[in-house]
């Protein structure tokens, strides 16, 4: 079946860990008629959660694309996970989507990573709507979640569907745009549409009224006509509501119980109705001179899509989510991968019901669906007509916060973890595979500890393979502190030809992040010019390890005072030489000193965990720069902290605040350390060469 652009809707479905929305989106394709009775989380065949780490874990790892028509309308359906971890598989289904729903639990309200994905949709001013879920939990309530999601965000709230009871009272939902009461709910079946139950038509006239309220803000008209007459029309009430979801002015706010079904058809029939349809809507683009471009959603114009993410599947191969902007894409379609130039044709098309891939024949713009075998495409790559070269604004992924050095327990099975693991990184771009030179170390680094644990446990068993893990060592670079002269001469005699040169240089401080300055004050021809590009090389390879600990030297200044050569034993070899050894001999006199690279770092934490977090981050020489409230008892506090203290901060923080706190962080400066730390550090650097 086609669908125009206007009668799709991309939803993405987010929230904290633990709230139901595999549950929920499982009910709404059970609804939709897209599979023929619902599963539970537990049964491991759930369409969402469908691989292997997901039925072992129990948890969402991976965005699923699903799909439904309601209403001659088509609604995909991008089920992401709520755990920190993989906050990058949001942030792709984000990007895909024009509307969010964050579900939050009936009973726990909001939490921390509701927070965190809050601030994400901010960033972006996307419209999105809540459902409080689990309305079905001993415990939950409606209006107090209600009263914590307006105490912790801005905007306006507006309830459009309420519970029948709650807990082991909960009988339905009911929906106030209709005025109509959905019970009946039960695992496996639908609910049934009746009247409003008597003893609850105070509590809807209520709501009723300050539902109208708000969507009277939704346009000039409106609340003229609302002040005037002091009511509007059921029509009116939603297209206030919609323009003010649109418009990211308002926050409808939905219910149900996921796991029994209840509340689907008012979420449904209000997405299909006020959520925001692709059509025209704006998408940050670039031409081929990296011009910014806005770019709307439309069947008119060339070729344009977006590949949001990658999968490598063993049968179909590579398979790039598409988002298509412009024009259309079908299986004859030509285009231009912008980042590599290659021109591909589309091929195989489909769309997805979770690991089930379906035939299309064509996408419109709007639409998302799959494309197999674009062997030079990855994530972030514009699909392109061959006349009309344009590339869209990548996915804005947070920075690792974990990092665990790795190498294969045996040899041989070297090339095949390197091979594995660069195939991760193709499929998820929040991991990160970096080979440091310094420190001889592959570096793996993810989202957290389960997301490393999860991707090497994967490589484990489909490879065979053993894989041996670490701490990695921290990248420390040495300076100096005080300036300094050295002079240096290097004279040696074969056979033949001897080498000669004296070189005489005066070293400072640079300010830090300046890394190096080189000045000639050589008057007259003491050193011919062609022996000068020799010099810096010495110096350059004096400063690739320095003389504390074998780090690199950083932040330092070297004039070449005066030198010295010899007609025949000269060479640009023996100056080189020269100057790395008169480097070297300065440094040691310009008292050298250790620096640690210190991190940007934000933690978000439940206030009951304040006086834990700060005295643990005052036992890693932190520095805390500020905290600040962000409602309802959660906290952002922000520090310094040397990187040397955070590679385990991650599992750490864990502990300290049960498993509820977060954090994020990222490379601010080079920091001068000293006292019995640097002096380990100097101590562990001798052992580690004298052992190699």
């Amino acid at each position: 079946m086609s669908f125009s652009t206007d009668a799709i809707r991309n939803i993405a479905f987010a929230g904290h860990g633990g709230t139901g929305k595999t549950s929920l989106v499982e009910q709404i394709l059970f609804y939709g008629g897209a599979i023929q009775k619902p599963e539970t989380v537990e049964s491991g065949r759930t369409v969402s959660d469908h691989a292997e780490e997901e039925i072992e874990h129990r948890n969402s790892i991976h965005m699923s694309l699903s799909h439904i028509t309601w209403k001659d309308h088509k609604i995909n359906l991008l089920d992401t996970p709520g755990l920190g971890d993989f906050v990058g598989e949001v942030v792709a289904a984000f990007r895909a989507s024009e509307s969010a729903v964050m579900v939050v639990g009936g009973k726990s309200g909001v939490q921390i990573e509701t927070i965190k994905l809050w601030r994400r949709l901010d960033r972006r001013n996307m419209p999105r709507m809540v459902i409080i879920n689990q309305m079905d939990m001993e415990n939950s309530d409606f209006g107090k979640v209600l009263d914590d999601l307006r105490q912790k965000f801005d905007g306006t709230f507006v309830p459009v569907s309420v519970p029948i009871g709650a807990g082991s009272g909960f009988k339905g939902v009911i929906d106030l745009l209709t005025s109509r009461a959905y019970t009946g709910a039960a695992f496996g079946s639908k609910e049934t549409a009746g009247e409003i139950p008597a003893d609850a038509k105070s509590m809807v006239d209520e709501y009723r009224a300050s539902m109208m309220e708000s969507a009277a803000e939704g346009e000039d008209e409106l609340i003229n006509k609302y002040l005037e007459q002091e009511t509007l029309s059921d029509e009116e009430v939603l297209r206030g509501l919609t323009v003010g979801l649109r418009g990211n002015k308002l926050i409808p706010v939905l219910c149900c119980a996921g796991t029994q079904g209840a509340g689907i058809t008012a979420l449904l029939d209000f997405i299909t109705t006020a959520a925001p349809s692709p059509a025209g809507m704006p998408e940050t683009a670039y031409d081929k001179d990296d011009k910014e471009i806005r770019l709307p959603i439309t069947g008119d114009g060339s070729l344009a899509a977006f590949s949001f993410k990658t999968s490598i599947d063993q049968f179909s191969g590579k398979l790039s989510y598409v988002k298509v902007v412009s024009g259309r894409l079908a299986g004859d379609s030509e285009f231009v991968v912008f980042k590599s130039g290659h021109k591909e044709k589309a091929g195989k098309l489909y769309t997805a019901l979770g690991k089930k891939l379906e035939d299309s024949t064509e996408l419109v713009a709007g639409d998302i669906g799959i494309m197999a075998k674009v062997n030079s495409a990855g994530t972030n790559d514009t699909f392109c007509a061959p006349d009309h070269l344009l590339h869209f604004k990548p996915l804005q992924l947070p920075q690792p916060v974990h990092a665990v050095s790795v190498n294969a327990g045996a040899k041989k099975d070297e090339d095949k973890l390197a091979q594995q693991l660069q195939r991760t990184v193709d499929e998820d771009p929040t991991f990160i595979v970096h080979f440091d030179p310094e420190t001889k170390e592959t570096v793996i680094s993810g989202m957290g500890e389960l997301h490393l644990n999860i991707i090497l446990d994967r490589i484990r068993k489909s490879q065979k393979v053993e894989i041996e893990t670490g701490i990695p060592k921290v990248a420390y670079r040495e300076t100096i502190t005080k300036p300094s002269d050295a002079l240096y001469r290097h004279k040696k005699q074969t056979g033949g030809h001897g080498q000669f040169a004296e070189v005489s240089i005066s070293v400072r401080p640079l300010e830090r992040g300046q890394y190096y300055a080189f000045d000639n004050a050589i008057r007259g021809m003491a050193v011919s010019k062609g022996y000068i590009p020799g010099i810096e090389k010495g110096l350059h390879e004096a400063m690739e390890g320095g003389v504390l600990a074998g780090y690199p030297v950083v932040d330092v200044g070297v004039t070449l005072l005066d030198g010295k050569e010899h007609p025949v034993d000269s060479s640009e070899m023996a100056f080189k030489l020269a100057s790395r050894e008169a480097l070297k001999a300065a440094m040691l006199k310009a008292h050298p000193t250790l620096l640690e690279p210190i991190m940007n770092l934000s933690v978000f934490i439940d206030e009951q965990y304040l006086g834990d977090v700060l005295s643990d981050l005052s036992s890693r020489r932190g520095r805390v720069l500020g905290q600040e409230q962000l409602g309802g008892g959660i906290i952002e506090i922000k520090a310094q902290v040397p990187q040397a203290e955070l590679l385990r901060y991650a599992i750490d923080l864990k502990s300290v605040t049960s498993g509820t706190g977060g954090f994020e962080v990222e490379f601010d400066h080079y920091s001068p350390i000293s006292g019995k730390i640097a002096d380990d550090i100097i101590k562990q650097s001798e052992a580690a060469r004298e052992a190699g």
